[in-house]
């Protein structure tokens, strides 16, 4: 059950391959938003790679998301057929394997990798030990033989961080703790395009472990307030700013369920079944509204809910 949990966790999901496939999503594909703006979406249930998001801007690319190193590497394959420009940005998101082990790669290729300061300082919270989990599940990362995660080489704080080269700008952003501490946005003010990471996803890919649930809707609240035309996820299909009002009603109604569950007096085994030591089955409904955000997560984001209403404080700073 700990190797189980390592991926899992690394990968920023709960059970690496057993969520609901989108029937219209095609993994190692790239497609463009606009010009200058691909997005590729990664292969979760075969790979556990996350989305990537390339920007051209007037003489280098950005990219969003480090990926894992298998991801990274398949990027850059992707990317040489995009563009000759050299990649000079990969931003984090945030800490989570799927989106920040692939860093070594990148930095080798010349590139600065680049996330807000709670990216660094939740890889000191929770690494070497789950890179050291992960190089003993995942072949890339074990390729890699370094003892740690890479950190990124610059951080911002709560002031943005912005590139401008007069032909493009990009606005790097921290709204709060939602999905992690470190939770990153990419936003492009002039196209309405915003890269969520995995703060707002398209489909049942959340992962609490790391999160704040009860302040997730804040930060949802403050990328709506950009009022994007094109949001990218870190996971699930490309859309628009459905999916972060999406993100933000599947988290208060989740918040909402549990919460009236406690005051009634229920314990955790009463909404959560178990098998094999894992959560399996819940009681718990949500609204039909949201189900786009309800899969086979749910039930551990149920428990992970509990417990933070229960301890009164986020579940990202539970044991675990």
């Amino acid at each position: 059950m700990k190797r189980t949990f390592c991926v899992a966790l690394f990968a920023g999901l709960l059970v690496l391959g057993t969520f609901v496939t989108r029937s219209e999503a095609k993994p190692d594909t790239v497609k463009q938003i606009l010009p200058g703006i691909w997005f590729r979406e990664g292969d979760l249930t075969g790979k556990g790679h996350c989305n990537n998001i390339v920007i051209e801007m007037k003489d280098y690319l950005v990219v969003i998301d480090a990926n894992f190193p298998s991801g990274a590497q398949m990027a850059l394959a992707d990317i040489k057929k995009l563009s000759s420009k050299p990649v000079r940005y990969v931003f984090d998101t945030h800490h989570h394997g799927d989106h920040a082990y692939g860093n070594p790669i990148w930095t080798k290729a010349g590139a600065t990798t680049l996330a807000h300061q709670g990216v660094v300082e939740e890889m000191k919270r929770y690494e070497p030990k789950r890179w050291q989990g992960a190089s003993k599940e995942r072949k890339d990362v074990g390729d890699l033989k370094l003892a740690t995660a890479e950190p990124p080489k610059q951080t911002f704080g709560e002031k943005p961080f912005v590139l401008d080269d007069g032909t493009r700008r990009i606005e790097f952003h921290h709204f709060g703790w939602a999905h992690t501490r470190g939770d990153g946005f990419a936003w492009l003010p002039k196209e309405g395009v915003l890269c969520t990471g995995d703060a707002a996803t398209n489909g049942a890919y959340n992962f609490t472990g790391d999160g704040n649930v009860a302040n997730w809707p804040k930060v949802m609240e403050k990328a709506a307030a950009l009022k994007p035309k094109h949001v990218l996820p870190g996971h699930g299909e490309a859309g628009g700013i459905e999916i972060v009002n999406g993100e933000r009603a599947f988290m208060l109604a989740l918040h909402s369920a549990v919460s009236a569950e406690v005051k009634k007096g229920k314990k955790l085994a009463d909404l959560v079944t178990l098998k094999n030591g894992a959560p399996a089955a819940t009681a718990v409904k949500l609204p039909e509204t949201v189900k786009n955000w309800v899969g086979n997560p749910f039930p551990t984001q149920v428990k992970d809910t509990f417990e933070e209403i229960t301890a009164g404080k986020p579940h990202g700073d539970l044991p675990h």
